[in-house]
């Protein structure tokens, strides 16, 4: 089966096309560069020259504060491109597995999120991927929709490597403690959306909404010491010797978090028999592939 992946020289895209490809699948893997997603004749002639039998789209705008000053790009990628490709895979007959975010939900929950939880997002970002959510289902019916949360990866921007670079330059960093949730490897979702998309080149029809983090929780604050003390055991140079614990009213950011968006994980671990590693041991795995690159 050939695969279409946007976003593919991104954070998740960069860990899922060697996965596919791995597992058999003839990849076309297009970059934002080489296809923006929210251009609706881009996308439906890209689809047309590949004629893939399934679209995965990990592309999205993911600049959670800027969102709130660039609603429009936000919309524009998270909500219009998602539809454009599902629309795409619509008239091409094909499935399309799209991924989404634990920021739809506003934090209020006292258990873990399940798929049925009524979302409310507090944030341009959290909205516009919801509104994405909501069109892809709308437009195709082949689709699946999975959520995740706090991602982060070797390539790209995020939460770790911010946190290495801050705490190379710094002697103590101050971290948000007050907002919970569970960081997730993007090689690990990678591969447990290529293992999705076996299931659905075996014939199955797993239609829906499913959520996958790694296993675990923890604060913001929990993270950051889990990365310096990772960092450092495998001798990565940091300046850091002291992690502070703050409120989230002490460190204000233009666009508001949820401050609890643990996910339930039961449905896909059941529906795709697959275990899930804890946030802890990818972490360390993840450090030392950085650390070796």
């Amino acid at each position: 089966m050939k695969a279409l992946v946007t976003g593919a020289k991104g954070q998740l895209g960069s860990d899922l096309v060697p996965l596919l490809e791995a597992a058999g699948f003839e990849v076309e893997p297009l970059s934002s560069s080489e296809l923006d997603i929210s251009d609706s004749a881009a996308v439906l002639e890209a689809v047309k020259k590949a004629k893939p039998g399934i679209i995965i789209n990990p592309a999205a705008y993911t600049k959670v504060d800027l969102a709130e000053k660039e609603k429009d790009r936000a919309y524009a990628v998270n909500a219009n491109g998602a539809e454009n490709l599902a629309r795409a895979a619509k008239e091409s007959g094909c499935p399309i597995v799209h991924v989404s975010t634990d920021f739809v939900f506003d934090g209020r929950s006292p258990v873990p999120c399940a798929e049925d939880f009524e979302a409310n997002p507090l944030s341009v970002y959290g909205a516009s991927k919801l509104a994405g959510e909501k069109l892809v289902a709308a437009a195709v019916a082949e689709h699946v929709i999975v959520r995740t949360s706090w991602l982060y990866g070797v390539e790209g921007h995020n939460f770790v490597k911010t946190i290495l670079r801050l705490a190379s330059e710094r002697e103590v960093l101050r971290i948000v403690y007050d907002q919970t949730g569970t960081p997730t490897w993007s090689a690990d979702l990678a591969t447990a959306i290529a293992g999705i998309c076996k299931a659905i080149e075996a014939g199955k029809k797993p239609w829906g909404m499913y959520h996958y983090s790694n296993e675990g929780v923890a604060s913001w604050y929990d993270f950051a010491v889990a990365i310096c003390i990772d960092a450092a055991s495998i001798g990565m140079p940091l300046k850091c010797r002291r992690i502070e614990p703050i409120l989230t009213a002490e460190y204000p950011l233009p666009a508001m978090r949820p401050a609890y968006s643990v996910l339930n994980k039961a449905k896909i671990k059941k529906t795709f028999d697959i275990e899930i590693p804890h946030w802890r041991s990818s972490l360390s795995k993840m450090l030392k592939e950085l650390k070796g690159r």
